[in-house]
């Protein structure tokens, strides 16, 4: 799949052109691809060497890894996902507690916990600024500020092998927040994204030194259906473990998910009633529910 690039910096500096193009990424396909960004890449590197370091744990030390949300902690491999597992850090921007709880219940060396710290600050950072131009370039330049909407770290491995081969790592999905910030595996290929004009799966290639962006169900919803919240997979195309880090913008701080007044005209009558992102997550994490099923009870008719 081509997903569009989007150059950061562009973005920074208002050129209008650009804004429009992350318009168009967020309508027609859902996610997009940051470049020119402000993480450095080095920095980049470190966290993914943390990333191995800590799914090298011992199982009894990854269970340590608790959740304070439901379905924020280490998740094992399942029958459902049966290469996949990671570990979470709820929270990562807000709560320096947050992070010490986390680093101090696995024993993470104090190298390794400076390398989350900064990590943590820097995606943080670039996604609260990400989903602000997302914002903009709905026309939305007072009124929403992404700052204090909470942010999930995951750390993942796909114990991708031989014998697996075509197998899922993750199940078809899409995500339940605004918006995810993605550092893709840049050599190990997997993830697919269903294209919405063919209705098909499309492998969305490594692109080393970038992130790449997911609109998930908040987003699409928030944004008055405006944004569409791609479905994507993951499968496993090479035998060799793949590793991912993803930062989860999930919703307003108080959890009330609502359409701004501003996406609400004649023309783009609302879709959507008010409704609370917990009620949301838990229908559809915890219960596994369809999202469809979701939006007819919140639909505005």
């Amino acid at each position: 799949m081509e997903v569009p690039v989007i150059d950061f910096q562009k973005l920074k500096n208002k050129q209008e052109e650009e804004l429009k193009k992350l318009r168009e990424a967020c309508e027609r396909y859902g996610c997009f691809r940051i470049i020119n960004h402000t993480v450095p890449e080095t920095l980049m590197a470190d966290m993914k060497l943390v990333a191995k370091y800590l799914h090298e744990l011992p199982v009894e030390i990854k269970k340590l890894n608790k959740s304070v949300y439901p379905e924020t902690g280490y998740r094992p491999p399942s029958e459902i996902s049966p290469v996949y597992e990671s570990l979470g850090l709820y929270d990562i921007h807000k709560s320096p507690q947050a992070v010490h709880d986390f680093c101090s219940q696995l024993g993470v060396p104090s190298k390794h916990r400076e390398t989350i710290e900064a990590y943590g600050q820097a995606i943080s950072k670039l996604a609260t600024s990400i989903s602000q131009k997302m914002a903009e370039s709905l026309g939305i330049i007072e009124g929403i500020d992404f700052k204090d909407w909470p942010l999930f770290f995951r750390i993942i491995k796909y114990s991708f092998s031989a014998e697996n081969i075509g197998s899922p790592g993750i199940p078809i999905h899409t995500d339940t927040g605004f918006m995810t910030v993605i550092q893709d595996d840049d050599k190990v290929e997997g993830l697919e994204a269903k294209d919405r004009s063919t209705g098909t799966f499309k492998t969305v290639l490594p692109h080393p030194g970038s992130f790449l962006c997911v609109v998930g169900d908040v987003g699409h919803i928030w944004s008055n259906g405006r944004f569409h919240n791609v479905t994507h997979r993951v499968l496993n195309k090479q035998p060799i473990t793949r590793f991912t880090l993803g930062v989860f913008m999930l919703s307003p701080r108080d959890g009330k998910v609502d359409t701004p007044m501003d996406l609400v005209d004649l023309d783009h009558p609302r879709l959507y009633r008010p409704f609370h992102y917990d009620d949301m997550r838990q229908f559809r994490v915890c219960q596994r529910g369809e999202l469809a099923e979701f939006l007819a009870k919140i639909a505005n008719v």
